[in-house]
């Protein structure tokens, strides 16, 4: 508990003092709020409208959620398959490359034009791309990066391999994994809220911000990116949390 107490109050500190300066610094230029609202006005936006940015919160997190999971699992059985095959990596790897440099915001227009204007499919499409290739990349450096006398040793126990894989190149990858992981959680709501600016439903964080700035209602707008920002950090913090529980040994190493 003071460990945590003690590696939290630095970064909230540092918090207290940026939003006390950003309010004082409106204050005494008397900036327009369509330029810079001050954060006094943000949060009386965000108490004022909490009900209705959860609901848009909790739109843009399904989209983000699904995306991620299905996404990670597609990363994930690639990088395994690349880890095996020569031929499909050499084939995948600058593939893979190519389409993460794609923009979301060329993605989102085409898939849109593909699916229903009801539809949630394209949104989450366009996270899957996203989130696909950290996650892709990140294992497959895991994946091969095994140390010459754990494969000396497996091959001298005639280990098939599966059981290579199993118990030396998986779990070597983990912590290339989680670091994909969490770039993949934080890029996961942002292609979530960037896929809603470009049509279908109107519902969730980017069609909501794209109403409230369209209205004037820029502390608002301002207000539904502060919740966007949340979700980020929720996901990421999930991530964080989902590593120490897979691997408690980096928790007591870190201590020593």
């Amino acid at each position: 508990m003071r460990r945590a107490f003690g590696a939290a109050w630095p970064p909230l500190l540092f918090g207290i003092a940026f939003l006390t300066l950003w309010e004082v610094f409106v204050n005494v230029r008397d900036i327009e709020p369509f330029v810079l609202p001050k954060p006094s006005a943000i949060w009386e936006q965000l108490r004022e409208n909490h009900d209705r940015i959860l609901e848009q919160a909790w739109a843009t997190g399904q989209n983000a959620l699904v995306g991620l999971a299905v996404g990670l699992l597609i990363g994930l059985a690639l990088a395994l398959l690349a880890s095996r095959l020569r031929t499909f990596d050499e084939m995948l790897t600058p593939l893979a490359a190519a389409v993460a440099t794609i923009p979301i915001v060329a993605l989102t227009p085409i898939f849109n034009t593909m699916f229903t204007s009801t539809s949630t499919t394209p949104r989450r499409l366009v996270i899957i791309i996203a989130v696909a290739f950290p996650i892709f990349v990140n294992t497959l450096r895991g994946l091969r990066q095994v140390d010459p006398v754990h494969a000396e040793l497996m091959r001298s126990y005639a280990a098939s391999p599966w059981t290579m894989t199993k118990n030396v190149r998986l779990p070597g990858a983990l912590p290339f994994f989680f670091t994909g992981l969490r770039i993949a959680s934080s890029t996961a709501v942002i292609a979530a809220v960037v896929s809603e600016y470009f049509g279908g439903l109107q519902e969730g964080l980017g069609p909501a911000i794209t109403s409230a700035a369209a209205a004037s209602a820029y502390p608002r707008a301002w207000a539904i990116v502060t919740a966007a920002i949340g979700l980020g950090l929720a996901f990421y913090l999930v991530a964080l949390l989902a590593e120490r529980l897979a691997m408690p040994w980096q928790r007591s190493r870190a201590s020593t």
